[in-house]
């Protein structure tokens, strides 16, 4: 009787032509070939995944302020907008608030507004001297990584829809400048600050730029 053995197989190598027929012709089926992680390979690849995530912490940190930034601008761009479709609607004065009570004078209107930055306030007819609120400060200003730089300027609309400077005839952005308000994070290092403008008690833009240690 003859005995025979068939070769060890080793993973990754190659078997040659005769080894396969002895292995067919004594009946030794080739099984599959199973190999783990290596210590080298594991330690390799939880390297390379901490590094990704050195990479998209940062990253992801700074898509959510900045998304903040935008939310916050929107939101008082949302209370202008609203201020000019309550004030051709009521056919009265509507304020849009600023955090200045110098800005926003001693009316009837100014004295409401008081400092609630971003609020939008109305007269209750053409002429009165009582208000109304038509839409609180926005909640997105109350997020502690928000700020205001500056001074909000109050915005007066008459029933036209025109946005003047309080206790003038003139429309907003037509004289000294035409910044509204200028939001910034103190969250981001970079474009950190969005200037919402205002051309002609009209025309509303926004400006996105870097300022250095200057929030708020």
């Amino acid at each position: 009787m003859h005995s025979f053995i068939a070769p060890a197989k080793h993973c990754g190598g190659r078997t040659s032509a005769a080894a396969r027929s002895r292995a067919l012709l004594y009946g030794h089926a080739s099984a599959p070939c199973s190999r783990g992680f290596t210590l080298i390979e594991l330690m390799i690849t939880i390297a390379v995944a901490a590094i990704l995530l050195m990479i998209a912490v940062p990253s992801f940190s700074y898509i959510i302020n900045s998304n903040r930034l935008t939310t916050a601008a929107n939101a008082l761009i949302g209370s202008l907008n609203t201020a000019r479709m309550a004030a051709i609607q009521r056919n009265a004065s509507v304020q849009f608030c600023s955090n200045s009570a110098t800005s926003n004078t001693t009316d009837a209107l100014g004295t409401a507004c008081g400092t609630t930055t971003g609020a939008v306030l109305a007269l209750t007819s053409p002429g009165a001297a009582t208000t109304t609120p038509v839409l609180t400060a926005p909640p997105e200003l109350g997020i502690s990584s928000i700020q205001i730089h500056g001074t909000i300027q109050a915005i007066r609309f008459n029933g036209l829809g025109l946005g003047l400077t309080p206790g003038t005839a003139t429309p907003f952005g037509t004289g000294t400048g035409s910044l509204v308000v200028d939001v910034c994070s103190t969250a981001l290092s970079t474009n950190n600050h969005i200037q919402v403008n205002m051309a002609a008690g009209s025309v509303i833009t926004t400006t996105t730029s870097t300022i250095t240690g200057a929030c708020p």
